[in-house]
């Protein structure tokens, strides 16, 4: 029986959280062709150390200041706004791609009764032209050359700032981009104060604490939750380095979380190895030079369709992947 691969590993977690938000933002504000996912991820290595009295304030917006006074207040204006024009551009370009803006405009504009009231149809169109424009423009940005150096990321920041107040009244960005943006700042001041080499671990750990006062109760929630899978991903990476049995990865796992979870991640790790046997098989095959026809046989006896899109990157990932059957 085919079964769905453990996805999250131990290294993607650790370096998605060292990642500042907008490089993994839901949209990945990427070019109008491309609503699907994939960003770079930073890392935390390497990088120059910044004051920490910039840490929190100097990414601060106008734009930011009026996100309280505009939400709310406007049926238009709603939390799931950009959600929802990124599920129109998604709806318009599909699988292809969308290289032409005028285009996409075109069929989003036919979209708009759909996701719109006849009321909001005028503003919805003209916010979804200018949201196209926006993404346009974004796409032409460089991101920094070395994405874990608190400064150049801060400076992508103020660029990618400088645009969405470009093309957006103040109301708008406070319904599309205020909570991104205050995401944005505490994982940014969060990499300058870890990497400030003037502040001792103590001062680091008061003025790290102070920073969580940017995040809203909800984002602290979900902060709290994407650390504990990071503890989980770091103990599992330390449990297959150590290459221990699964009695001692139950124990360790239940010691520190439960019955409950040390059983659904013991399910896990069955399921990974399950995974990682039939990617073995198939890459043993690759490099044996079986006959194209025969791989692909072989690719649909191994894994299901939806397996199949990671097939490849997956077998990146271990240092085995070959030209794919066509």
């Amino acid at each position: 029986m085919k079964r769905q691969p453990l996805l999250l590993s131990a290294a993607a977690a650790l370096l998605c959280a060292a990642g500042l938000w907008w490089l993994l933002a839901p949209d990945n504000e990427q070019s109008p062709s491309s609503a699907a996912s994939g960003s770079s991820v930073p890392t935390l290595a390497g990088a120059a150390a910044a004051p920490v009295s910039n840490a929190i304030t100097a990414a601060s917006t106008p734009a930011d200041a009026t996100a309280a006074i505009y939400l709310g207040s406007d049926i238009f204006l709603t939390a799931d706004l950009r959600a929802r024009l990124e599920e129109m551009i998604f709806e318009a370009s599909g699988d292809n791609e969308m290289a032409d803006p005028a285009l996409l405009k075109k069929r989003l504009a036919e979209l708009v009764p759909r996701y719109f009231s006849a009321a909001l149809a005028a503003r919805a169109t003209a916010l979804i032209e200018r949201y196209v424009d926006y993404r346009v423009a974004l796409s032409a940005i460089k991101p920094p050359t070395d994405p874990g150096d608190p400064r150049a990321l801060r400076a992508a920041l103020e660029t990618r700032q400088s645009m969405r107040e470009k093309h957006f009244a103040p109301e708008e960005y406070a319904a599309l981009f205020a909570e991104e943006a205050r995401l944005d700042r505490y994982t940014l001041a969060r990499m300058e104060i870890e990497k400030n080499p003037g502040l001792t671990t103590a001062q680091k750990q008061a003025a790290l604490k102070d920073n969580e006062s940017e995040l809203s109760v909800e984002q602290r929630t979900e902060r709290s939750q994407a650390v504990a899978h990071i503890g989980v991903a770091t103990q599992t990476a330390a449990l297959d380095a150590a290459n221990a049995s699964d009695t001692d990865r139950y124990a360790q796992r239940q010691a520190q979380y439960g019955d409950a979870a040390a059983l659904q991640l013991a399910g896990l790790d069955r399921e990974n190895r399950d995974w990682q046997a039939r990617l073995g098989e198939y890459a043993i095959a690759q490099a044996q030079k079986a006959p194209p026809e025969q791989l692909k046989q072989l690719r649909g006896r191994l894994f299901t369709e939806q397996e199949q899109l990671r097939v490849d990157a997956a077998l990146v990932l271990r240092g085995q992947a070959q030209p794919t059957p066509r």
